[in-house]
């Protein structure tokens, strides 16, 4: 087994919300943080309205809904992970400010003996790289390296049954083995993955979605006739342009640019026309207008 008590979520976002939201209803204490106080209320807040609708749909007794708010804690600083078993980070996708948090959590951890388990959420960038930031903090524990893991959840994470499991070069089995039976437990497939740049679902879906663009682009056809075709000939439940959308246009060009630099292959670079839209702060459903127009929030 996980042998799994306590998870710490670092990021208030989407992503980080919802693994917090999924966590505490399968039973796990589960404490929140984000370096921003409003999005750490905001998580609270969307945490109370998805449990209630739980429990208006008959999907949640409001026994369990309370259990599943009892469990939930959000904190201001690292200081409670410190009785963390495994601390799942979901923040910006980026790799400088990752590696920077990873050293931060491993030298806490260090002082702690322990079997601590750090997972990045992170969608493409290499666990390698992440873990090799930790290689020279020494303690009681067992190296950090050995210790960190890549746990992709999909969004919405409720919903979605799949994560990706990847594991580093230096990633133990024991790791592995827990990370797998923690997701397991919290209700979801764990398929594992090679490190390697975009893993498994982004190696295969960037360039659909890329080559969408390039469609569109060059005049083969309207965005709604692209996604159309694409949903009623290939069975799709979404159209890749507005996936794109969904997605956040400008993360869909930082993962093509972490595929095209970690293959070293210029073919999973951005569409000119993708990184347009971006450049003109069409990033999709977040900011309202992508390829296609929708609600503010």
């Amino acid at each position: 087994m996980h042998g799994i008590k306590t998870v710490g979520i670092i990021g208030a976002g989407q992503m980080g919300g919802g693994i917090a939201q999924v966590a505490a209803l399968a039973g796990f204490k589960t404490i929140v943080y984000d370096a921003f106080p409003k999005s750490l209320a905001r998580c609270k807040a969307d945490h109370e309205k998805r449990i209630a609708r739980e429990v208006e749909k008959a999907k949640l007794t409001q026994a369990d809904a309370d259990a599943a708010r009892e469990r939930l804690q959000y904190v201001a600083s690292l200081e409670p992970f410190a009785d963390c078993d495994i601390v799942i980070e979901a923040i910006v996708e980026d790799v400088k400010v990752k590696t920077a948090l990873f050293t931060q959590l491993a030298e806490m951890f260090a002082r702690i003996p322990g079997r601590q388990i750090l997972a990045t959420n992170t969608s493409s960038i290499s666990i390698t790289e992440i873990a090799a930031s930790c290689n020279n903090i020494k303690g009681p524990s067992v190296p950090a390296s050995e210790q960190i893991i890549g746990m992709h959840f999909f969004n919405p994470v409720p919903v979605m049954k799949l994560v990706e499991v990847i594991r580093g070069l230096a990633t133990s089995d024991e790791t592995t083995r827990r990370t797998i039976a923690l997701a397991e437990a919290m209700g979801k497939t764990a398929l594992a993955a090679h490190d390697r740049p975009g893993f498994v679902a982004n190696r295969v879906l960037m360039p659909m979605i890329n080559e969408a663009f390039y469609a569109w682009m060059e005049g083969v056809a309207t965005p709604a006739d692209i996604d159309g075709i694409m949903k009623l000939g290939c069975n799709f439940p979404m159209g890749p342009l507005n996936l794109a959308d969904f997605i956040g246009l400008d993360t869909c060009v930082h993962i093509m640019d972490v595929l095209a630099d970690g293959l070293n292959n210029d073919r999973y670079r951005a569409c000119p026309l993708l990184k347009q839209l971006v450049t003109a702060g069409r990033l999709g459903v977040k900011s309202g207008r992508g390829v296609f127009e929708y609600a503010k929030k």
